[in-house]
């Protein structure tokens, strides 16, 4: 029997140890581990991008101000964080309630895009349907490679949005094509990792949206 796919995140559990307590020092150590390089990347990675972070924030503030809307989507475990994104944006636990909505939401509508004109375009179609010149997108790639993310960037900045993404390694084409007016990438090669630090990113760029937007009513 081959190995799980996923063997290399603990790779002493396909081995041959036999001791139960031994293996869950491995484990609890192995967690530990992880939580350290997470929390190491996170700090990293914001106090790298700061000046980057307020400059988006602060070009996000001002289309909110002008009465734009926050547009996001990514694929597999970057959907989940551009869900996320578009709640904590719209549902804040503090501060204003900003308008809001993720691109990967209606499963009718990405099924529909996916079959007619191709997964591609899933993201882009709904730039162009619900989208206006003022607007903000943000896109989450780890890779910053995803086609259809690229696409609805550039769709984007053909319709004067402002472009926001979030990718990891090297930022990919996503930070070379010319298309994204704010990219944030996190240097590192591991998927997992990257899209922690994403979160924190998000979750500071709300931040200083609201810090922004404050500012000029107080």
């Amino acid at each position: 029997m081959s190995a799980e796919p996923t063997g290399f995140l603990y790779p002493f559990i396909d081995g041959d140890e036999r001791d139960a307590n031994s293996l869950l020092v491995d484990l609890a150590a192995s967690a530990q581990a992880k939580m350290a390089e997470s929390a190491n990347l996170r700090a990293a990675t914001l106090e790298s991008l700061a000046d980057l972070l307020r400059s988006a924030a602060e070009a996000m503030a001002h289309r909110f101000r002008h009465g734009g809307r926050l547009f996001t989507f990514g694929n597999g475990g970057s959907a989940t964080d551009a869900e996320g994104t578009a709640d904590l944006f719209r549902n804040p636990p503090r501060g204003r309630s900003l308008p809001a909505m993720s691109l990967v939401d209606d499963r009718a509508v990405l099924t529909a895009l996916a079959n007619d004109v191709g997964f591609e375009l899933v993201f882009s179609r709904q730039v162009i349907a619900h989208a206006r010149p003022g607007d903000i997108v943000m896109g989450f790639s780890t890779s910053g490679d995803s086609v259809n993310v690229l696409h609805a960037f550039e769709e984007a900045t053909r319709r004067g949005l402002l472009t926001v993404g979030l990718s990891g390694y090297e930022g990919g084409a996503m930070a070379n094509a010319g298309v994204v007016d704010h990219c944030l990438v996190v240097g590192s090669a591991s998927v997992h990792r990257i899209q922690e630090a994403q979160d924190a990113l998000v979750f500071e760029l709300w931040s200083t949206v609201q810090l922004c937007l404050e500012s000029v009513r107080s």
